[in-house]
C-alpha cells in the first residue's frame, strides 16, 4: 500500500508527502460516510486531505478503505481483492491530491480515473 501512495505521488510529481492508509470495518466507514458527506450506507474508500500552504509545503491526507465493500465490488467487476484494494489506494490518493470525479456511472470517464488507472497499469 505504501508503494502505491508513493508512485501516485511521484506520477503527481509531489516530492513529500504524509498519508495514512486505514483499513476500517462497514460499522465504521457507514459511520463516515453520513458524518463527514452526508450520505447514507458504506462505501468503499474515504479521504481527507489537509490543505497546503504552499506547493512546497508536504501533502497530508488520510485514506480509510473498507475491505468488505471491496470485496463486494471486486467479486461484481470480476477482479482480484487485492487489485481492487490497490485501486482504492490509487483512488484515494488522487482524492487527497484534489482530483475528483462525478458520483454516477460516467466517473469511469472522468480524468480523474483515467489517471488512476494509467498509475495501476504501472504498478504492474
Amino acid at each position: 500500500m505504501r508503494d502505491l501512495v508513493a508512485r501516485t505521488l511521484k506520477a503527481e510529481r509531489v516530492r513529500d508527502g504524509l498519508i495514512s492508509v486505514a483499513f476500517v470495518g462497514e460499522p465504521t466507514i457507514s459511520k463516515m460516510n453520513r458524518e463527514f458527506l452526508s450520505h447514507a450506507g458504506s462505501t468503499d474508500v474515504i479521504s481527507f486531505g489537509f490543505r497546503r500552504t504552499d506547493n512546497k509545503s508536504p501533502v497530508i491526507g488520510d485514506i480509510y478503505i473498507c475491505p468488505q465493500v471491496a470485496r463486494r465490488n471486486a467479486r461484481e467487476a470480476g477482479v482480484a481483492i487485492k487489485e481492487e484494494l490497490a485501486r482504492l489506494v490509487v483512488h484515494g490518493t488522487l482524492h487527497v491530491l484534489g482530483y475528483d470525479h462525478p458520483d454516477a456511472d460516467d466517473r469511469a470517464k472522468s480524468k480523474m480515473w483515467k489517471r488512476q488507472e494509467r498509475i495501476l497499469d504501472s504498478a504492474r
